[in-house]
């Protein structure tokens, strides 16, 4: 009876439309990505690294990738970053018309985490810090790093608009070189429940290779949506106001040079490896296919 009852309601309650479905998953995995991932620095911060630390962040945001990717990999292809639906779509990997769906779905997604994480710790971010500064704004979105130099001296202006740019286009190239090489079943022929893993080992390693700097956003949903939700959660002007040693905005950094890193890191393993197999194959990245294409193989 209960069977019955449970198959009836999963009758009536599926989502038959292609293009809900993927904002969905797009949206869960994205939501699921922030929400692990901004804990991890939040338990850091809020601690003053007693309960957590430079490396158990990139830990939290490396197994966040992971589980966000399990969550939506297998309908939407679990892109949960808009620079990678930008450059699946530039190579021709992604359907056009559904980038503006997809970029939607992962702001949204973004943004939603960004609220459920400020309702976890609100009670001790008061206790910790009742007057909001870049302190603790950087729980949500990326700012330039601090360094103590050999004399000892707190160094909080080294970062210049120029190389944290450089900084996020490398990091975010280097992604998307081993994400096209993890998902090539032309190269090493990795198992797709492996998947995930890779690749929140490999943004993992880049959150500890290069995450000095910047604190390596790499995906400009994980940076803007939250920083916005500052703005309206009590941080004022200032996440967008907070300036590179040149007294340049940062804001537009982690932004912009994501999507041009990875447009360039496809397009350097289509040359550099994709092109040149024995046999021809198509790019094997989680495809998402038309309309058209579905209506196709339907008959």
């Amino acid at each position: 009876m209960a069977n019955k009852f449970l198959e009836a309601l999963q009758s009536k309650l599926r989502l038959r439309n292609v293009i809900i479905r993927e904002f969905l998953a797009e949206f869960l995995g994205t939501f699921i990505l922030i929400v692990f991932g901004n804990a991890a620095v939040a338990q850091a911060v809020l601690t003053n690294n007693v309960k957590g630390s430079f490396f158990a962040i990139n830990w939290g945001y490396g197994l966040a990738v992971t589980l966000a990717v399990l969550v939506s990999g297998g309908v939407s292809g679990g892109h949960v970053n808009p620079a990678v639906t930008l450059a699946m779509a530039v190579w021709g990997k992604h359907p056009w018309s559904k980038v503006p769906v997809y970029m939607v779905a992962q702001y949204l997604g973004a943004l939603l985490a960004s609220l459920a994480v400020f309702a976890v710790y609100i009670n001790a971010l008061d206790a910790f810090e009742p007057h909001r500064s870049l302190a603790t704004a950087g729980i949500w979105a990326t700012y330039p790093g601090s360094m103590t130099n050999i004399n000892g001296t707190l160094v909080t202006d080294f970062l210049s608009n120029g190389n944290g740019f450089g900084d996020q286009v490398l990091g975010t190239m280097l992604l998307l070189i081993c994400v096209c090489a993890i998902t090539d079943p032309r190269n090493m022929e990795v198992p797709k429940y492996m998947v995930p893993l890779l690749v929140g080992f490999v943004v993992l390693n880049i959150g500890i290779c290069f995450g000095f700097n910047s604190g390596y956003a790499i995906n400009p949903a994980r940076d803007l949506a939250p920083r916005l939700f500052t703005i309206l959660a009590g941080w004022g002007e200032t996440p967008f106001t907070a300036a590179t040693s040149e007294g340049l905005a940062w804001w537009w950094v982690p932004v912009v040079a994501p999507h041009i890193g990875a447009v360039l890191g496809v397009m350097v393993y289509l040359f550099l490896v994709e092109l040149h197999h024995p046999e021809s194959q198509e790019f094997a990245l989680p495809q998402v296919l038309s309309h058209e294409s579905v209506a196709t193989t339907s008959k």
